[in-house]
């Protein structure tokens, strides 16, 4: 099956831009049906999860276009994440994931990241094998997935290929219908703004780590439970006296360079509208806050990007530019397409179950 909504979007907004202005259309994906169907139903399941209280839509929640709504996410029981919950929007296009971009195979690691950190989701890849194996649901739907029997490498492959369906439709930017603010807007971010140098093409991100000075969330370090999250993080990628560090040092973990502490992947713009609050820690609760910031030039940071600067946009230009954020917007993705709406995730027990071949 191939996935064309974004792309389709984008050609037709290239189609109605200026040769300098068109939008360089996303290749299709190939999704294997079936697949992305057992994907949905396992992105449900708290049974994911080493204590079952968590599912992959506890964090990503379909309404918000599959982010949370938290300054900073919930994690395993007893832990509290230190970033924001990136949208799922458009996901499948990327080639490097989170927010410092330490994943960039395919999404199956992301997946497996996920399911496995201690503060995140908790579970022993082993013991959720043996779940989904116990569950006849998930034994017809693997069968039909073309997979012999439940398995941990099946359940990352249906996760990757679900999430590569979830894709960006009918934003008022692609289908041509802009308001004049709107208009006015893309005119900003394209020439005074000069937005594009890095929210560029049909996502609107080079997907390249840049330090924008933004501030500090004091929360993670206040917060033992986010506090002791970041720091096994920290531990795990070789961070140098991360037991008295205070700060997220991005994308350093990647290379261990210092010119890129602080910097962080450029998030996409699309699907704004529903996931607030901004950055990847939440720092700013609406899209004027975030204008804001980068009018007056990004934050204080020595390792800042040269390119920002402050732009001296009026009110009215200001107002205009989220008028265009907004633009980028499209339908809510709380719709049957990616939710799985039965609640079929309980199983009779197996009697007898240590003598019972499995």
């Amino acid at each position: 099956m191939h996935l064309k909504p974004l792309l389709a979007a984008c050609l037709l907004c290239a189609a109605a831009a200026t040769a300098q202005d068109a939008v360089t259309p996303e290749p299709p994906l190939d999704v294997d049906a079936a697949r992305a169907e057992l994907g949905k139903r396992l992105f449900y399941d708290t049974r994911l999860s080493g204590d079952a209280a968590l599912a992959c839509a506890s964090c990503h929640q379909p309404a918000l276009a599959f982010t949370d709504g938290l300054a900073l996410s919930d994690a395993y029981s007893g832990a509290a994440h230190f970033r924001n919950t990136p949208t799922l929007a458009n996901v499948g296009f990327r080639d490097a994931w989170l927010h410092d971009g330490r994943l960039g195979t395919n999404l199956n690691d992301v997946a497996r990241e996920m399911i496995t950190e201690t503060y995140l989701m908790n579970m022993d890849m082993r013991i959720m094998q043996e779940r989904l194996k116990q569950d006849p649901v998930y034994v017809e739907m693997f069968a039909a997935a073309g997979m012999s029997e439940p398995s941990n490498g099946g359940a990352r492959n249906a996760l990757m290929d679900f999430m590569k369906t979830i894709q960006s439709r009918n934003a008022r930017f692609d289908t041509g219908e802009m308001s004049a603010a709107a208009q006015r807007g893309q005119g900003i971010f394209e020439g005074k703004g000069q937005c594009v140098a890095c929210h560029a093409g049909a996502r609107f991100t080079d997907d390249q780590p840049h330090n924008t000075g933004v501030p500090s969330n004091p929360d993670i370090w206040s917060d033992p439970e986010r506090h002791s999250a970041f720091v096994t993080y920290a531990k795990f990628f070789g961070v140098p006296n991360y037991m008295n560090l205070r700060e997220d040092l991005g994308a350093y973990i990647r290379t261990h360079n210092d010119d890129r502490r602080r910097g962080f992947l450029t998030p996409t713009l699309r699907e704004l509208t529903y996931t607030a609050p901004y950055m990847h820690n939440g720092v700013f609760e609406t899209l004027a806050e975030v204008v804001d910031f980068y009018d007056a030039g990004g934050g204080d940071d020595s390792l800042k990007d040269p390119r920002l600067r402050p732009l001296g946009l009026v009110p009215s230009e200001k107002a205009d530019l989220v008028a265009f954020l907004e633009a980028l917007s499209g339908e809510s993705f709380d719709v049957d397409a990616y939710v799985w709406r039965e609640d079929d995730f309980d199983y009779v027990l197996i009697e007898d179950w240590r003598n019972v071949q499995n």
